[in-house]
């Protein structure tokens, strides 16, 4: 028990210095620790973290420490940053197909908000809320969008499996 809460402590420290979402194989190696240790470990600092002004971020494999998402008026304040960039209603249409769906391409985009999305996808990639993530196989090779660690923290979110349910009109 005490191995595993000293292992803890060290990946709660190496994170803390990391200066981006960091793999957690990246973890294994530096620590010289099997991955599912680290895994352990990662589980034990997020239950420790959940009553503390930070969280455990994840991404598939990349995990980083975050501000909780309600401290964020306090550290917004803090800061100096004031009130967020508001996004456009498109901006939000956009941003929610990207997220429900990733990867996925700008026709398909297009296709279920029947307008053209250039402006908006340009709007969510400056605003680092979307990312490239490659190219799809179809004709043309259009470019995948995926949601980015700033999406998770601009909308408080730990990881995109905490996304709430998609409800679905009935037809």
């Amino acid at each position: 028990m005490a191995e595993e809460r000293r292992l803890s402590g060290l990946v709660e420290a190496l994170l803390f210095v990391a200066d981006e979402p960091v793999s957690v194989d990246r973890l294994a190696r530096a620590l010289e620790t099997p991955l599912v240790e680290v895994e352990a470990a990662l589980e034990e600092l997020e239950r420790a973290l959940q009553e503390r002004g930070l969280r455990l971020q994840r991404m598939g494999e990349r995990v980083q420490l975050v501000t909780a998402p309600e401290a964020a008026p306090w550290v917004e304040r803090f800061l100096g940053l004031g009130e967020r960039r508001r996004l456009s209603q498109a901006a939000l249409e956009t941003l929610a197909i990207i997220a429900y769906r990733q990867p996925v391409s700008r026709p398909e985009i297009e296709a279920i908000r029947g307008v053209n999305c250039d402006s908006v996808l340009r709007t969510l990639l400056a605003a680092g809320l979307i990312e490239e993530a490659g190219r799809a196989p179809a004709p043309g090779r259009p470019i995948l969008y995926v949601t980015t660690f700033a999406f998770l923290q601009h909308f408080g979110l730990t990881r995109p499996e905490d996304l709430p349910p998609l409800e679905l009109e009935s037809q």
